[in-house]
């Protein structure tokens, strides 16, 4: 069988690959010179975002979250939690992107980009979905770093 010390550092390389893929990927959005993103440039950030999250789910469904009870230490308990909130955080930002897409295709913005078109005037409640979408992908990163380096000094104290 194989030993645990091997999985956790391949889980561990997963997680890392999945970094160049978040930085890709908000690279393409921070590159936008306005507020305005078309269509492809939405699908390419989401083809590049979708690996890295494949990436570093893989490791937490599959080996992390069954073994999290056989570890019962504190700093396990707080990777832990880190990594939920990471992903509850981003599961809250989705719920604005999911109002946002729905907005932005019943306005046919995905097709015509209209450089005068102001986002926040397509829906009273954009600006608050935006909002949101925002503070759960800012969230996310923030603590994906942080439950990140816990796991790496997790795994150099334990193996």
């Amino acid at each position: 069988m194989v030993a645990d010390r091997t999985i956790g550092l391949v889980a561990g390389v997963m997680v890392t690959a999945s970094l160049p893929f978040y930085l890709y990927g908000a690279w393409i959005m921070i590159d936008r010179e306005s507020d305005h993103v078309t269509w492809e440039v939405l699908t390419r950030h989401l083809k590049v975002i979708f690996p890295g999250l494949v990436l570093n789910t893989i490791p937490v469904v599959t080996w992390m979250g069954p073994r999290l009870l056989d570890q019962l230490s504190g700093l396990a308990m707080l990777h832990a939690f880190l990594g939920l909130q990471a992903y509850a955080l981003l599961g809250f930002g989705l719920t604005g992107i999911v109002r946002i897409f729905q907005v932005k295709r019943d306005n046919d913005l995905y097709d015509v980009s209209d450089p005068d078109v102001n986002l926040n005037d397509l829906h009273e409640n954009m600006s608050a979905w935006r909002g949101r979408l925002r503070i759960g992908v800012f969230g996310y990163v923030l603590l994906w770093f942080l439950a990140y380096g816990l796991g790496v000094y997790r795994y150099f104290q334990i193996y």
